[in-house]
């Protein structure tokens, strides 16, 4: 059965006439059942490590749409959080941490390997996933890219230009680079259990890689990529990993090659013609699709559906949104753009 689901065969470079589709944050606000069952566990991270309601989550949008792959329902701050990092969530202003900005804040961190005992109810949502899924959808486990992490960990909070991420990378270089390090190691463990316990593709998510430039971009998206890549491929060779360097830019030209990854998911800021041209060329591509789409609606939809369809349809493509889907998104345009996906 794995060898003929559809997210498997892009990722393993077959080209197919009709794209397989899933949707970054399927599994949220903009769905009522979600709301419910959020509403049901308390709070954003109690749903999340919450077993059963995670996984309720996570089937919620499979039952709905039936997309061709479940995305795990976590959050990329999980992590920091099984490292010692205090986290919570500030009701219609998102996350908050306590911040580790010197040597001593650093050390006071747990190390990469004993994260697993606040991880665990993560990897019991992937083994539940696994038995309660249909047998054609593919399950996705996922993780933060470490720079993207870092950038939260250092501010204590998401920012617009990650500045005082850049600023202690200018500064204390040291503390930066050991936390980095600290991150990968911990990322590269994180997702080896959730394959462990079933998670069939797993990806990388570069939120803000667009903001680190040059060499910079070189030294702390496209490295700690490719290490936790090859490590993860090392202990679980026929696994294929998604990256996705958001807003890369020429960047994106050679990254899968670079890193090894299976496939590079795009996001908007490109056009999928460009993506095409610079990006496929090296093997499948998830995207890209605005995002504000789905809020939209109407013939533009449709229009701009089908153009992302039409760009890539010469190589092995997943089709998704460039960005995650917005609480305020209309369930009713996710149908349609997975009707015009499928030829509808």
């Amino acid at each position: 059965m794995a060898q003929q689901k559809t997210i498997l065969r892009a990722l393993a470079g077959e080209k197919q006439d009709v794209p397989p589709i899933w949707m970054m944050r399927q599994a949220g606000r903009y769905l009522p059942e979600y709301k419910a069952t959020r509403a049901q566990a308390g709070d954003f991270l109690s749903l999340c490590y919450n077993s059963d309601l995670a996984t309720e989550v996570t089937l919620q949008p499979i039952r709905r749409y039936g997309f061709d792959a479940a995305i795990l329902f976590a959050d990329i701050l999980l992590v920091p959080q099984a490292l010692g990092a205090d986290l919570w969530f500030v009701t219609g202003e998102g996350p908050r941490l306590s911040t580790i900005t010197t040597m001593n804040e650093f050390n006071a961190l747990k190390p990469a390997d004993a994260i697993h005992d606040t991880l665990a109810p993560i990897y019991q949502t992937v083994k539940n996933l696994r038995g309660a899924l249909p047998d054609e959808t593919t399950l996705i486990g996922f993780a933060g890219a470490p720079w993207t992490v870092a950038t939260y960990m250092i501010a204590g909070r998401g920012t617009p230009d990650q500045g005082p991420a850049h600023a202690l990378k200018a500064e204390n270089l040291e503390v930066f680079e050991v936390l980095m390090d600290r991150i990968t190691e911990a990322t590269i463990d994180y997702l080896s259990m959730q394959i462990d316990a079933g998670a069939e593709v797993v990806k990388l998510f570069d939120s803000w890689a667009g903001s680190l430039k040059g060499d910079d971009f070189d030294k702390y998206a496209l490295a700690p990529a490719k290490h936790i890549i090859s490590t993860l491929k090392s202990r679980h060779p026929d696994v294929p990993i998604i990256a996705f360097p958001r807003e890369a830019g020429d960047k994106y030209i050679g990254f899968a090659k670079a890193t090894g990854a299976d496939c590079v998911a795009l996001d908007n800021s490109i056009t999928p013609e460009w993506g095409a041209q610079n990006v496929q060329v090296d093997g499948c591509v998830q995207g890209n699709l605005a995002s504000s789409h789905m809020v939209t609606g109407g013939q533009n939809l449709i229009d701009e559906t089908r153009k992302v369809v039409d760009a890539f349809k010469n190589g092995p493509h997943i089709f998704n949104l460039g960005h995650g889907i917005t609480p305020d998104a209309d369930p009713e345009n996710v149908q349609l753009m997975i009707d015009t996906v499928r030829g509808k």
